[in-house]
């Protein structure tokens, strides 16, 4: 996957606001509305740009309960690390998941309308799943910075 210099800056553009037309990125990235919209289709079919997405507000939707989880398998194998993956995937109450090193396996980012749904929750995803060796919750005081926004450097010129 490769980029240029012009496509860094509509990727600084789109990470800020992805609702801006054709013409306003193009305009801001000093390109034609038709050569910008080539290039998102190129950033997206290359997988550059991975998903166009809305940050919603836990809070606004009826879910102020957030929650950090460390989940540590049982033990590590393959097959036990995949189907933990396609459960984290299917689950609606799991935000982000990540595989990860260090103390825990896995960090979830999970939230509920209540902690008794939270507690339901836990009781379905973690007691009934015998991989799993243990979890530990932190609940999320206050959410301070919310995005996906990914610093972009400008690719060298060789």
């Amino acid at each position: 996957m490769q980029y240029d210099g012009i496509d860094a800056r509509i990727l600084e553009i789109v990470q800020k606001n992805n609702r801006l037309t054709s013409e306003t990125i193009g305009e801001l990235a000093g390109l034609s509305a038709t050569a910008c919209q080539r290039r998102l289709k190129r950033l997206r079919s290359d997988g550059i740009i991975e998903a166009d997405v809305s940050i919603v507000s836990p809070r606004a939707v009826g879910r102020p309960i957030q929650m950090l989880v460390l989940v540590t398998l049982e033990r590590e194998r393959s097959d036990i690390i995949d189907k933990f993956k396609k459960a984290i995937k299917a689950s609606a109450d799991v935000v982000n998941g990540f595989y990860v090193t260090g103390d825990a396996d896995f960090v979830l980012y999970v939230t509920a309308r209540t902690m008794e749904d939270y507690e339901q929750f836990t009781r379905r995803f973690f007691y009934e799943n015998s991989d799993i060796k243990g979890f530990k919750t932190m609940v999320i005081m206050d959410r301070v910075k919310a995005g996906f926004a990914i610093p972009i450097d400008s690719p060298s010129e060789d």
